[in-house]
């Protein structure tokens, strides 16, 4: 299945949540498309599917890497909920995201593909890696000096962004804790989906 390449804001108007943060979406009550067809109450499986995609899409992954990630969180103790968020969290692409290296996520995964990031000083180059606590992250010698980097640093102090508590100095400082992470996600609802199929 191939990545969703079109405007960011259908995707957040589709699930009714902003996913990406941006500000470009405004919340409605119709669904999509020119003649939206109003259904009655959603079932269980449509609640718990549309939450699925929900952070499918804010983490930008596939259902196969989403599936894989559900499987290495049930496979660890304690909270699967919590520990499927940690997973996701922890990938390279989205702690560049957070550190405030790359605008968004998409700038972020093309900047670790591209080669421009490094992980403990050794270039990395798998969005999906798992960074560990201990772990630094930080652009590349050549690419610090580049103009879009410049671009970005400007618009981080402009916009006063915060880098989430688990994030110090460009390491990883700890496991991000739930309340550290969106509130807007039920993630209770996606180990319930998996766990019936």
């Amino acid at each position: 299945m191939a990545r969703y390449t079109g405007p960011k804001w259908k995707q957040s108007r589709r699930e009714n949540y902003d996913l990406f943060g941006d500000n470009k979406w405004r919340k409605r009550g119709t669904l999509p498309g020119v003649h939206p067809v109003q259904k009655g109450r959603p079932s269980n499986y449509s609640i718990q599917f549309r939450e699925k995609q929900k952070v499918k899409r804010m983490y930008g992954v596939l259902e196969k890497q989403f599936r894989n990630t559900y499987n290495q969180a049930i496979k660890a103790t304690g909270n699967t909920g919590l520990r499927l968020l940690q997973l996701l969290e922890l990938r390279l692409d989205n702690v560049v995201y957070k550190m405030g290296l790359a605008k968004n996520i998409f700038q972020a995964r093309q900047f670790v593909t591209h080669g421009h990031i490094r992980v403990n000083g050794q270039k990395a180059s798998i969005p999906s890696q798992t960074i560990k606590v201990g772990d630094e992250v930080a652009y590349s010698p050549k690419f610090t000096k580049s103009t879009v980097v410049q671009v970005i640093a400007a618009e981080n102090k402009a916009a006063k962004k915060i880098t989430p508590k688990w994030l110090e100095h460009g390491k990883v400082a700890m496991l991000p804790s739930r309340e550290m992470m969106d509130q807007g996600i039920r993630e209770q609802l996606i180990i319930e989906l998996y766990s019936r199929q």
